[in-house]
């Protein structure tokens, strides 16, 4: 899902030509910034003129006599029509309030926004503003929300299993599904995205495979895999999915990832030469794209499962380097795991330098890479009863914060390192944050914690003494309508039952802020619905005459 994105975008920016330097605008900038100018004061336009017609339209439409019925008709209403006018809004704010919040608790988003910003701001000319300076504060908040909303959403887990060599051995042995119906739904998702492309019809194999990426069943999709294998012997997603799907054990899965690598890399070279042609051959590319680097990354995944673990860490390094944009990929926490299983902390170290960065999003793996690595250095030698005595060395001071800073991004990890929790296979999709990344940093980093002496120790220590609950992220907020119809609904209910109860208190209430009105507008000269002081006044005894 992130991961499809990922390639998609970065192949895009790759084949693009590279944007205008932010002091360099087009020769067409005046004219769009002249347009966005004529958008922002349409609506202003609009209200001068509606209320210049309405005045010259006064004497024919007949509103001052208007104006004066609908005083007539105000001055005739009794409390009663009030306790009902209250009652009744309270009503409808109450349902509104329970639809709104039914509504907020199954989509997550407000119904009533949700309709203003998709419906009501385009026809009232609101838009997003798409000029602003470089360094300005509302760039800034938009890279904080996109910060925000990168950690909320469901990404693709980096190390997840092969389904045919370790996820269904699993159901042989256990007889249990490891995977959920929704972790598989968008696994199908991913795949259709990462290797279906709008000219699949050019080639009958590939009209197999789109079909085939769609089927529930496995044995639906193995077989749709083999027609394609007939039609072309080169069609490199079907030994894909067989790899994936139909290979019992890793050995045959990497048998079958280099048949699809010398397919790939062939189609990719052909979609190379005819990238410029047209828009379809550049997205032919962006999909053989996607295709080659993902047989590349299971390649070294199948390297490392075998034991072969420097052929895995070269496999990974040029990947990075032959398609440096392809970050939302994660193949650094691919390379990160390798890499501590060799015990090379220092190129560890390297590539936590690169990749632990403000504008890329954080992970369970970054977080507590860096605090393991901060823990080796002082884990061996660290007790809590000297360390209460003496107190905390420089060193230890940074490992605690460390372990402080990767606790607070995900709480859920150190329950899974301490083995308070039972671990289970690692699903397909994690959500950042979530108890289903740590169980698959847990799963794959517990024997790089163990490994180091007195590192678990040292985590338990941190951890204890400082976290007690396990904070839930992402946190839902409620929306702002949610809270002005509650008000709404609760103060509108509390006017309708006091005036019930207490109808003479209300009267005298209502009856000194009409007077209190009217005495500041007989002192200002001002006048309210077009009447002059003296009838306001009438209208004051009006109303005290009801009340009575």
């Amino acid at each position: 899902m992130a991961d499809g994105d990922g390639v998609g975008e970065a192949a895009t920016a790759a084949a693009s030509p590279p944007a205008p330097a932010p002091g360099l605008s087009p020769s067409l900038g005046w004219r769009e910034r002249l347009r966005a100018g004529l958008a922002g004061t349409g609506a202003s336009l609009w209200f001068v003129a509606g209320l210049g017609l309405l005045y010259a339209l006064r004497v024919p439409l007949r509103l001052c006599e208007n104006l004066a019925a609908v005083t007539v008709f105000l001055n005739s209403l009794t409390p009663k029509f009030y306790v009902a006018l209250t009652g009744t809004s309270s009503l409808i704010s109450g349902l509104i309030f329970i639809f709104e919040w039914w509504y907020f608790h199954k989509h997550g988003t407000s119904f009533i926004e949700q309709v203003s910003v998709s419906h009501l701001r385009p026809l009232m000319g609101g838009t997003e503003s798409s000029i602003s300076e470089p360094g300005s504060s509302s760039n800034r908040e938009s890279e904080t929300s996109r910060q925000n909303l990168s950690e909320c959403k469901v990404w693709r887990n980096p190390l997840n299993l092969f389904r045919g060599a370790e996820y269904r051995r699993y159901t042989w042995v256990t007889g249990k599904e490891p995977l959920t119906y929704y972790d598989m739904n968008l696994s199908a998702q991913d795949h259709q995205t990462f290797f279906t492309c709008d000219t699949d019809f050019l080639r009958p194999s590939d009209i197999v495979m789109q079909k085939a990426w769609r089927e529930r069943n496995p044995p639906a999709r193995i077989k749709a895999a083999y027609q394609a294998l007939e039609l072309n012997n080169d069609c490199a997603t079907a030994y894909v999915l067989l790899a994936e799907e139909e290979a019992t054990t890793i050995v045959d899965a990497e048998k079958l990832f280099k048949q699809a690598l010398k397919a790939g890399e062939t189609i990719y070279r052909q979609s190379q030469q005819c990238q410029h042609q047209s828009p379809q051959h550049e997205a032919q590319l962006r999909r053989d794209t996607n295709v080659l680097v993902y047989i590349k990354r299971r390649l070294a995944m199948c390297a490392r499962k075998l034991g072969r673990i420097r052929e895995a860490v070269k496999i990974m390094r040029d990947l990075m380097k032959e398609f440096p944009p392809l970050t939302m990929l994660n193949i650094h926490e691919n390379l990160l795991e390798s890499l501590l299983e060799l015990q090379a902390y220092a190129d560890v170290q390297a590539v936590l330098a690169k990749y632990d960065d403000i504008s890329l999003p954080k992970s369970a793996a970054i977080c507590y890479t860096a605090a393991l690595l901060k823990t080796r250095t002082v884990s061996d030698k660290f007790s809590p009863e000297t360390a209460s005595r003496r107190g905390l060395s420089t060193a230890e001071i940074n490992a605690v914060e460390a372990i402080h800073r990767a606790v607070e991004f995900n709480p859920h990890v150190p329950k899974y390192l301490l083995e308070m929790k039972s671990l289970i296979l690692p699903p397909e999709h994690i959500l950042k944050r979530g108890d289903s990344e740590a169980i698959a940093y847990a799963f794959f980093h517990l024997q790089h914690w163990k490994r180091i002496e007195g590192a678990l120790n040292l985590l338990q220590c941190t951890w204890e003494g400082t976290f007690h609950h396990v904070s839930v992220y992402p946190k839902k907020e409620l929306p702002f309508f949610i809270h002005f119809t509650a008000g709404l609904c609760s103060s509108t209910a509390m006017i309708a039952l006091l005036t019930h109860q207490f109808p003479e208190i209300m009267g005298v209430f209502a009856k000194a802020n009409t007077m209190e009105k009217v005495e500041w507008e007989s002192r200002t000269g001002s006048t309210t619905c077009g009447l002059d002081s003296a009838s306001a006044e009438k209208l004051s005894l009006r109303f005290e005459h009801i009340v009575n």
